[in-house]
């Protein structure tokens, strides 16, 4: 396993064959991606729990299961992104792991211009639909931008872990909307947790904390709003 020291989002790269891992790891590592790799199934799903990347990028082939049960098993738990790289090029295939969960499916041979655009593609769609083109969710002073996996308030940066990160992109993508504690479980932390409201309780907090401490105008204050026994709201102003 290799991990990048760059800052832009994480990529779970779980591809078999050495030479094709290498390549695409250094590509995505020098275009400022943070690069997670896995050489089989086992391993890559071991990696995904561990580390919530932005985005799988998932050969199909693995040498100890089929690429379509880490599909079925990301999904019962996520929404990560997944993009399949595959060299199996037959419709029904690119059926199955699509209806599966795999937001897009990308046949081998490509070129890396097309990788890109997929993957930026699959990044902006995960921001949301209250995203601008470029996969930012703004309010106010507050920019979450997908693509550079950065926050910052009034262009001081605000320094969230990956877990933090997506709490506030949830509740961003549904400015304006009551976002319920079950839901926010469900997007986050995946369908296995349905009880652990604390969990909710405890990251809102942190959250809460880091953008009051970046808010030097306080243009901010309340932007979370709790709604007593339900959720949370986003002010849409």
């Amino acid at each position: 396993m290799t991990t990048s020291r760059s800052l832009g989002p994480s990529v779970l790269l779980i591809e078999d064959d050495e030479g094709t891992r290498t390549a695409l790891r250094r590509d995505l590592d020098a275009r400022g991606y943070r690069v997670d790799e896995a050489a089989d199934g086992h391993a890559g799903r071991d990696r995904w729990a561990a580390a919530r990347p932005d985005v799988v990028l998932l050969d199909l082939g693995l040498p100890d299961m089929d690429g379509t049960a880490l599909i079925r098993h990301i999904r019962r738990e996520a929404q990560t992104p997944i993009l399949v790289l595959s060299a199996r090029d037959a419709e029904s295939t690119k059926i199955e792991a699509l209806e599966l969960g795999a937001d897009d499916y990308v046949t081998k041979p490509f070129g890396m211009g097309e990788l890109h655009a997929r993957l930026r593609a699959v990044i902006r769609r995960a921001a949301g639909p209250g995203a601008d083109a470029s996969g930012r969710l703004v309010v106010g002073d507050l920019v979450l931008d997908t693509a550079a996996h950065k926050v910052t308030v009034a262009g001081v940066a605000v320094d969230l872990t990956p877990r933090e990160f997506e709490v506030l992109r949830v509740l961003l993508a549904h400015r304006g909307r009551l976002v319920t504690r079950g839901r926010l479980l469900r997007a986050v932390w995946g369908g296995a947790y349905t009880r652990e409201d604390h969990y909710v309780h405890v990251y809102v907090s942190q959250v809460r904390r880091k953008l009051a401490a970046a808010d030097h105008a306080g243009s901010l204050r309340d932007v979370i709003a709790t709604e007593p026994g339900v959720g949370y709201r986003v002010s849409d102003e």
